[in-house]
């Protein structure tokens, strides 16, 4: 994979980078500050050099807010191909909800190569399993949420077409949007394969995403995630 890594913390930003360089992916370009971020992303695809993801922290200077997020989103919407990965030291789900937005409307027409995204908490990162696996979800177009995240967001969330799925299809959602596979979701949760794959079909019904539509598990995360943000 190649990678664009933004953080204003040099240790973490360089530690960031000897992880992904040590599973054998290639970081382009590194960022402190989120006018950085955005200028390094421009120059390498006017350079037509092909970035899979980019990893950014929420919070970077120069305003030390929400600087990060929103650089990130303009990429998003400047260079949809390319996938998002937001680090953020809290479980804030306004700032998830920021990052999914883009995509908030999952039966709307997008682009075929349109990027994955990806919001985790930065105590993840220590494990680097879980966290190159979301890195790799990313970079293949997937969406992948922290279970603390998704947790809040189902707490504070309003009703919407979810609600009418039953609690084990919800409960299947809410692993699908952890960006657990259907065999990973049935070892969790004690179930056969076939019995996964029905309620998934399930849940792809119940949110009207039809047999034909392409990235229907990508929409289903999706719709779940901006339909419980509340």
């Amino acid at each position: 994979m190649k990678l664009v890594v933004a953080d204003d913390a040099a240790l973490l930003r360089e530690g960031l980078v000897g992880l992904l360089e040590r599973q054998g992916n290639e970081v382009l370009a590194q960022a402190a500050t989120a006018p950085e971020l955005e200028a390094r992303v421009a120059e390498l695809v006017g350079r037509g050099t092909q970035i899979d993801v980019v990893v950014t922290d929420v919070r970077m200077p120069p305003g030390d807010g929400e600087d990060g997020l929103r650089s990130a989103a303009r990429i998003r919407a400047g260079y949809p191909s390319i996938g998002i990965l937001v680090l953020s030291q809290y479980a804030a789900p306004s700032y998830a909800a920021e990052l999914f937005a883009p995509l908030s409307n999952p039966a709307a027409a997008q682009p075929a190569d349109v990027g994955g995204l990806g919001y985790l908490l930065k105590e993840r990162v220590a494990r680097v399993a879980d966290f190159m696996r979301s890195v790799s979800i990313v970079a293949a177009g997937g969406v992948v949420a922290d279970p603390d995240v998704v947790a809040r967001l189902v707490s504070g969330g309003r009703r919407t077409a979810v609600d009418a799925l039953t609690p084990r299809e919800r409960e299947v959602l809410e692993l699908m949007a952890g960006g657990l596979s259907n065999q990973q979701i049935a070892e969790k949760l004690f179930l056969s394969g076939g019995a996964v794959a029905k309620h998934v079909a399930n849940v792809f019904a119940g949110l009207g995403l039809a047999p034909g539509e392409e990235n229907r598990r990508v929409r289903a995360v999706l719709a779940y995630l901006t339909a419980v943000r509340g």
